[in-house]
């Protein structure tokens, strides 16, 4: 009866539900992830809330050193959720990723003789922790998908966003860091008046930075966050900019030659043939269109590049000084540009018989003047819709730090004077 007794009890006790935690297997969030969604996968596991997850790796980083290992371990492990497999599983044969991962061994053998004779223990303990976040942050970045690979390209906005979206989360996060202010703090008086061995120290110190980088670090990355956004808003800005003026450099001059040669059907096709050309050449190739070819490198040779096809498309005698010269930087090619849609404006609009192209090279910058008899015009009564003297000459000139100044008078010309630094000057 006993044995039946014991034999009833273990069979009941192999028929007890297991815990919910332990069936399936663990996956990372795609939901509620800052960078892999490790935290929101063990929160949503476990029933806790994944700030706590959060805030438990980030003391075992400070004061075990292995929070962020472990992590890292775990986003090689768990897959994502609707994943088949995980990371750690294309790693497994990735072998150049192994290798690479491997060559972090010599710093850690470093790292374990410079503490060992210098007798500062942190740096020992410190050192496993730091060869796995480094093997597993290689290993992790060549073998994640590239849909993955765009969202931690995006982290430090989505920190900077998640830092201040709850209530709860900026309560626990103000208590943390001040708790790791105060235990830091009491450390650092602890060895001024008793002489605490170094390590603890160093320990105290690190407490104190973590509880700076746990109160105001989301203040850091919202400020960083900001100051990118507005770097890529002006990028963006200068290369609609910079393409429009490329587009009425070459499609809209062509269309208003096109224009003027309604009466000339095989001057049509030259044009058009030509402009073809040249689009192609952008699509395909990368030829910037209307830009002074890479096989020129000197300025001298673009200025009369630049005279010579406008003699060619335009039918109009330009006349070409140089005085100088000098080897061809990105700054300059933008003042070439400049200067060729300032001589295609004087072919078309001036009247004049002939252009007079002048390029002076200084010591410390470039100069460009390109004049005409012409009949001249009055700025303030160019459209507003005519944007070749705006975006094509001064803002292209603004963005590549140099000026313009255009001068012209009614019945006695125009004069447009252009002036770049040369690389070194400033």
């Amino acid at each position: 009866m006993f044995g039946r007794g014991r034999r009833g009890r273990r069979a009941s006790y192999g028929r007890h539900p297991r815990p919910d935690c332990f069936r399936g297997r663990w996956e990372r969030s795609p939901d509620d992830r800052i960078l892999g969604g490790v935290a929101g996968g063990i929160s949503k596991r476990l029933g806790i809330d994944v700030t706590l997850v959060r805030i438990a790796f980030a003391v075992l980083t400070v004061f075990g050193g292995c929070g962020l290992a472990l992590y890292l371990g775990a986003w090689l492990l768990m897959p994502l959720q609707g994943h088949d497999e995980s990371i750690g599983t294309r790693v497994l044969k990735d072998r150049q990723g192994m290798v690479l991962a491997l060559a972090f061994l010599p710093a850690l053998i470093l790292l374990y003789v410079i503490g060992n004779a210098l007798r500062i223990g942190p740096l020992t303990s410190a050192a496993w922790p730091l060869f796995l976040c480094a093997a597993g942050g290689v290993l992790l970045w060549r073998n994640v998908d590239s849909e993955e690979r765009e969202w931690l390209r995006r982290a430090p906005v989505r920190v900077g966003m998640e830092s201040g979206s709850s209530r709860r989360a900026l309560l626990l996060r103000i208590v943390v860091g001040a708790a790791l202010l105060v235990g830091g703090v009491a450390v650092l008086a602890v060895h001024h008046r008793h002489a605490l061995p170094l390590e603890r120290m160093v320990a105290g110190v690190a407490v104190l930075l973590a509880g700076v980088v746990v109160l105001f670090g989301p203040w850091w990355i919202r400020i960083a966050r900001d100051l990118m956004a507005e770097r890529q808003a002006r990028v963006r800005a200068e290369e609609r900019a910079d393409m429009a003026a490329r587009v009425h450099d070459s499609v809209l001059q062509t269309l208003a030659l096109i224009q003027r040669a309604s009466d000339d059907p095989h001057r049509i096709v030259q044009l058009a043939r030509s402009q073809e050309r040249e689009l192609r050449a952008w699509l395909f190739d990368g030829e910037i269109p209307g830009a002074v070819g890479a096989e020129v490198t000197t300025l001298a040779a673009a200025v009369r590049a630049i005279a010579a096809e406008v003699e060619v498309a335009h039918r109009i005698v330009v006349d070409v000084v140089v005085v100088g010269d000098c080897p061809l930087d990105d700054r300059l090619r933008g003042l070439l540009d400049a200067a060729r849609e300032a001589t295609v404006n004087a072919a078309k609009w001036s009247g004049a018989s002939s252009i007079s192209l002048f390029a002076e090279v200084e010591r410390d910058k470039v100069s460009v003047f390109v004049r005409d008899r012409g009949k001249g015009f009055e700025l303030d009564d160019v459209a507003p819709d005519r944007r070749g003297i705006a975006q094509s000459i001064q803002a292209r000139m603004l963005r590549n730090g140099g000026c313009a100044v255009i001068r012209s008078a009614l019945g006695e010309g125009t004069e447009v004077e252009l002036t770049a630094p040369r690389d070194g000057s400033r």
